[in-house]
This record gives C-alpha cells, structure tokens and sequence, in this order.
C-alpha cells in the first residue's frame, strides 16, 4: 500500500484548482512571504539588549518587543483563518501582508520603546491574516496526495528553518547593519511579494450562500479567550504563576473559550465548525502541534539563553550554532516528505517526535564550562529533525477538510503550535528561573547555578515531547479515506467525511 492515510497515489495527477497554471511558482511566493512572518517571531530575541539600550527601555519592559507580537500573532489566527475564507484567501493574504510590511517599516523607524511595542502587535495582526490564508491557498491548489504532501514537505521545512534562522539573521544584522534594519528587511521582501501577488496566486473562497454571515459572537469570543490566555502565560514567569492577575486572566479566558463553544454549537454558520473535530487525523495533529510547539521553542528559547548567559556566545555566534538545526532540517525534509507518502502521517510523526525529543533530552547534559562540539552538537543534530513533525503535522491537520474549511482549520493548527509555544515558553522559563535562584541561594556560582536551570528547563521540554509519541500512536488513524472528488465550482460547500 503506498498511500498516506488513505490517498491513493492516483491522485498524483489529478486536476487542480482552475486557474492555476503555475501553482508552484505561486507556492515559491507563499513560502517566501510565510518565511518572513516565521523569522520574525524570533529575529528580535538576539537584537533585544541593543534596542534596550538604544531606546532606553527599563529591562522589565523589554520582554514586551516579543510577548506582543506573540500575543496578537497567536490571538488572532483562527479569525484570520476565517476571514480568509469568507472574504477570500488571496485578499486576506494580501491585506496581511500590507499591514505587516507597514508596521515592519515603523518598527525600524520607531524612536520610542512604546511606539515599537505597539507596532510589533500590529506586525503580529498581520501575520496571523498571512499564514492561514496562505497555507489555505496551497491546499486549495494541490490535491490531496503526493503533489500535496510534496508542497506541504517543502512547507514544513520553511517553518522549521525558519525559526533558526531568525536567530541567525538577528545576530548577523544587529552586529553588521544596526538592529531598524532587521525590520527594513520586512519591507524590501514584503513589498516585492505584494508587487507580483495579484499577477500569480488565485483567488478562491469558501461557502458563499446568503444565509453564511460572519460569526461575531464566536470571534469576540475565540478571539478574547487567545489574548488573555496568551498574555497571562507569558507574564506568568514575572508575575507569577498563583498570582491573583494570572489566575483571574486564565479563568476569563476560560469562561471566553467555553462560551464560544456554546456559542459554535448553536449558531448556524460558526467561526470554527466543531463538525472538524470529528476528523481524528485532524484533532491529534493539532494535539501534537500543540505539544511539538511547547517542546521545541521552549528549547530553543533556553538554548539561546544558554550560549549567550553561560557560554558567552554573542549574538552572531548563538545564530551560527542554531544553524545548525535548521540546515538538519532541511535536508530531513525531503525524507520526510517521501516517508509519509509512502507509509504514514502517524508513523513519521511519531518518530520525529522521538528523535527531536530525545535531541532535547540529550541537552540536560550541558555543562557551566561546556562548548559547541562536547555540549551542543549532537542535541542540535537531533533536533533538526524536528522537520520530520512539522511536515505530518501540517498535512494531517488538513486531512478530510474540504475547501469551504481549509483556512479555519489552516488557523487552528497554526494557532495550537503558537499557543504551545507561549505556553512551553513560559513553563521552561518558570522552571530554569526557580531552579536557577534555588542553587544561588545554597552557595553555588552563578554559571553553575545558571546551567542547573537551564538542565531541568531541558528536561521538561523534552518530556513535552515525548508526551506527542503516545497521542499520535492513539489519536492519528492508521489510514483515512480517500478524500471525494473536488466538483468543478470550487467555492460550492461539500460535507467532509464523518468517519474521518
């Protein structure tokens, strides 16, 4: 049998979206256009000593340049999904894309650490419209199958790569050109995709019968929910965890989540169709992403603080050691991408899920006197075949979704990895903070004291990991059927398979 999850490799050649004479040259821009938005969640994390310095910010504030992005970026990406679908996918990605290269531009022109903080959400609001949209474009374009899981191999490998090398182009432009610049790069890329996007990408919708309105109930909801829980994770490692204003955020947020999905029950035409949930490749795709998320950028975030707080790595040297993650990355992509066509989404994802766990794992064993080859070089390694995740993940996240659907569920599984990733965030560096304080206040010295935190940080990210291994056994079908025929009017509603 040489089908994933049911395909049948027949399809191969199977008609595409009308319109789409030069779908990869359509797909090259997307990529390039979601690669930007990726490299920005982490491109400021090396430059932020220097903009603290250069816009005086007090350090309690600094973390604010990133936790804002996160926040409206994360919130705002199952709305973004939906827009793309109702008002169309190209004009969403379009529309997104113009606001994020805008507020790029005033984030390297900003004077003042407010004016930055603020445009860095409105950056992140654009981006959460760019990348369901875009990726809700590439479903439409490929049809289920090998030319899909090839499109999809080649996407998960930009997304990988590119939280790598945002650490490495952040470094890099800081030292070299001065830290407005690694904003001013959004612009140059951004304004060449929006020149040629009309002329190449095509345009589709989703269900557009009169009686589809848009769920405002669902989106106030949904969205609030997003925010709050993304704003109290991400201030809990300040604030603290049992804090009252953590706990009042998180129980908000809570009763948001709960009403909306009360809200999505009953309303007739829903933000998020809870009818997806009972596609299981669905569901346990966006479990895992959820938990990939949480492992691995709460690794890299305390790897980064490793080099740079116990190994003195500066902030070109920390990006060149990341490069070696995203370069492993790269080169597993294409196995990948043959693996799931040939065997399974469950079987590549679970064991990507092992080898980058047991990659983080690996790193527990870093030391206060260590270097890149004894302490780094083999976990980094490992880890790199993170590819090997992200790429069944993406595809099993769309698996049985028709094309009414494909930005909803595009923005669902973006938004559990960026959830995951606030959250893994926020626990590594709860812990590594703890235990950090802990070892000083029992004499230890601080490299010694710095690194026994960063240890346990480790350990929880990668039993993070190891915990998406038994979900994808369990939640991922070993084969899901063949999906139906697309009819020639695309934008027509079909009904998704209930035994998906």
């Amino acid at each position: 049998m040489t089908s994933v999850e049911g395909w049948n490799d027949t399809r191969e050649e199977a008609a595409v979206t009308p319109g789409v004479p030069h779908r990869w040259r359509a797909f090259a821009l997307l990529a390039v256009a979601v690669f930007m938005t990726v490299v920005d969640m982490l491109i400021v994390n090396v430059a932020l000593p220097t903009i603290g310095a250069k816009l005086h910010f007090a350090q309690t504030n600094l973390q604010w340049v990133v936790t804002a992005y996160a926040i409206s970026f994360g919130g705002f990406l199952l709305l973004g999904g939906r827009t793309a679908d109702l008002v169309g996918r190209r004009r969403t990605f379009v529309a997104g894309l113009a606001l994020f290269t805008a507020a790029s531009c005033a984030c390297g022109l900003a004077t003042s650490g407010t004016f930055l903080i603020v445009m860095r959400g409105v950056q992140g609001l654009g981006a959460a419209a760019v990348l369901p949209a875009a990726l809700s474009i590439v479903m439409n374009m490929f049809p289920e199958g090998p030319e899909r899981n090839k499109a999809l191999g080649i996407w998960g490998a930009v997304g990988a790569s590119g939280a790598t090398f945002g650490v490495l182009a952040g470094g890099a432009i800081t030292r070299y050109a001065g830290w407005p610049y690694i904003f001013y790069l959004n612009v140059v890329i951004g304004g060449a995709v929006l020149l040629v996007a009309p002329r190449v990408l095509p345009e589709s919708k989703g269900v557009q019968d009169a009686r589809r309105g848009y769920d405002v109930p669902g989106a106030v909801t949904v969205t609030g929910s997003l925010v709050l829980a993304v704003y109290a994770i991400s201030q809990a490692p300040t604030v603290g965890w049992t804090a009252a204003r953590t706990l009042v955020l998180l129980a908000i947020a809570a009763v948001l989540l709960a009403t909306f999905v009360i809200v999505e029950a009953r309303t007739e035409a829903p933000l998020l169709p809870l009818r997806l949930f009972r596609l299981k490749t669905l569901a346990g795709s966006n479990t895992v992403g959820f938990l990939l998320g949480a492992s691995f950028y709460g690794y890299i975030f305390i790897g980064t603080l490793y080099m740079q707080q116990v190994l003195r790595y500066s902030a070109m040297t920390t990006g060149l050691a990341w490069l070696t993650v995203g370069l492993t990355g790269v080169v597993m992509a294409g196995p990948a991408q043959i693996l799931v066509t040939k065997a399974s989404v469950r079987l590549v994802m679970a064991i990507g899920m092992t080898v980058t766990a047991s990659g983080i794992l690996w790193a527990t064993q870093v030391s206060a006197h260590g270097s890149f080859w004894a302490d780094l070089a083999g976990p980094f390694f490992l880890t790199g075949t993170v590819t090997w995740v992200f790429i069944p993940v993406s595809i099993g996240a769309l698996v049985g979704v028709t094309e009414r659907d494909a930005g909803v569920a595009s923005g669902l599984i973006d938004s559990s990895q960026q959830l995951g990733g606030a959250i893994g965030i926020a626990i590594a560096s709860t812990v590594a903070a703890t235990r950090s304080q802990g070892l000083l206040e029992h004499g230890h010295a601080a490299a010694d004291a710095l690194t026994g935190g960063f240890q346990q940080a480790f350990w929880v990210c990668g039993l993070i990991g190891l915990a998406a291994v038994p979900v994808a056994l369990v939640l991922i079908r070993r084969q899901a059927p063949a999906p139906r025929p697309t009819p020639p009017d695309t934008a027509r509603p079909t009904t998704p398979s209930a035994t998906a």
